[in-house]
């Protein structure tokens, strides 16, 4: 039987699909970044729920981004590391050591650093392996910086916008 969170789960993944290859990747901002707002669903995924369900769902959220947009599978490995690493990131964010983790728990410094370190990280292995070239190094450095910034942007309105802070 597929549960009701599986189902919302679903849902999410399909809107922010839709969203990201149907809005934000026509929106092209200072003729050259395009916001990304997709890894929403793997930052603000409840830590206490199943651990393989939600690699999979992250591998499959990355995988529909691949499929419309034809990078074979770059989207699918950058989403699922961060997905894997994201207790990593969130403790040495927080700088503690319990098993406890809540978004509740955070001061505002710590989630916007979260955020900003796990979409870096995810932008790190999209643009690296989407156009590295070591002539090019210092553009895709920029590349990184000026697309991470901006989806943090989208990303931080989207988490101010559904309340995300409070309701993990």
């Amino acid at each position: 039987m597929i549960s009701r969170s599986i189902l919302s789960d679903v849902f999410w993944i399909a809107l922010l699909v839709a969203l990201q290859i149907f809005v934000l990747n026509r929106m092209v901002l200072l003729d050259r970044y395009t916001p990304v707002l997709y890894p929403a669903f793997v930052l603000f995924y409840p830590f206490f729920r199943n651990k393989y369900l939600f690699l999979f769902q992250s591998f499959l959220l990355g995988l529909l981004i691949d499929a419309f947009l034809g990078t074979w599978g770059i989207n699918a490995l950058a989403t699922t590391f961060v997905a894997y690493f994201r207790t990593l990131i969130f403790r040495t964010s927080t700088e503690t050591s319990t098993d406890f983790f809540s978004f509740q728990s955070l001061q505002w410094n710590q989630f916007l650093f979260f955020l900003f370190a796990s979409i870096f990280i995810h932008q790190f292995f999209v643009q690296s392996f989407e156009f590295f070239k070591f002539s090019r190094i210092l553009e895709i450095f920029l590349n990184i910086l000026a697309t991470s910034f901006i989806s943090f942007i989208f990303i931080l309105i989207f988490a101010l916008a559904f309340r995300v802070k409070q309701k993990v």
